[in-house]
């Protein structure tokens, strides 16, 4: 099927922000938290939204936790955040093809703005919907729907990009077609189980799939 929306994860899938997002829930258990956490359980709040994560760790402080890891994560951005290799490029290409472009992400808009501006790429996408836009969060299919009603897109058309089982299975109750990437801290190996229909060794194994090379 012919593909001319391609819909991507921040966090993960464009943007490396893993040494950023440790660093602030480092940060935050190290307050908040009744024990230290490992490099490993850190790694395992990777995904889903903030508040989900944060209940594990101190189910009675989610508020002030949100408030010290969002403190902690816009004031660091500019240390820690850069696209991943052949990621710029080929979103200019795909934009300069003539694909729409989207952004679903599980973070807020403004602070997922301020990652796209630090990558150069703010003006690469018609939509971004944060967090903040919609009910449900993924795996819920509402940000991915969300952002084809925006679009004017079609579902059959349109291609969710991520680095997360759960922009897979969003993509999957969305009815869309799906690409996981290889370089994503989960390992590949746990995207492969849930079924992408593509897996991008590197951004630009985009532009073969949907003819834009």
């Amino acid at each position: 099927m012919k593909i001319e929306t391609i819909l991507f994860d921040l966090d993960g899938t464009l943007i490396d922000t893993n040494e950023l997002i440790i660093a602030s829930f480092t940060h935050t258990v190290g307050k908040f938290g009744d024990r230290p956490y490992t490099r490993e359980e850190i790694i395992d709040f990777i995904g889903p939204p903030l508040v989900d994560s944060l209940q594990k760790v101190n189910p009675d402080s989610v508020e002030e936790m949100m408030k010290t890891y969002r403190e902690h994560n816009y004031a660091n951005h500019e240390k820690y955040v850069k696209a991943y290799p052949t990621v710029v490029e080929t979103v200019k290409k795909l934009k300069d093809a003539g694909f729409q472009l989207g952004i679903v992400t599980t973070k807020l808009s403004d602070t997922a703005k301020l990652g796209l501006e630090i990558t150069g790429m703010a003006d690469m996408f018609e939509v971004l919907i944060g967090l903040d836009d919609v009910e449900n969060a993924k795996p819920h299919p509402e940000p991915i729907l969300t952002a084809i009603e925006k679009l004017h897109a079609n579902p059959m058309t349109t291609l969710m990009v991520g680095d997360n089982y759960h922009d897979i299975e969003a993509g999957h109750n969305a009815g869309v077609q799906t690409a996981g990437v290889a370089w994503t801290i989960k390992g590949r190996e746990i995207l492969e189980a849930h079924d992408p229909h593509f897996m991008l060794e590197q951004m630009s194994d985009l532009l073969k799939i949907v003819g834009a090379e």
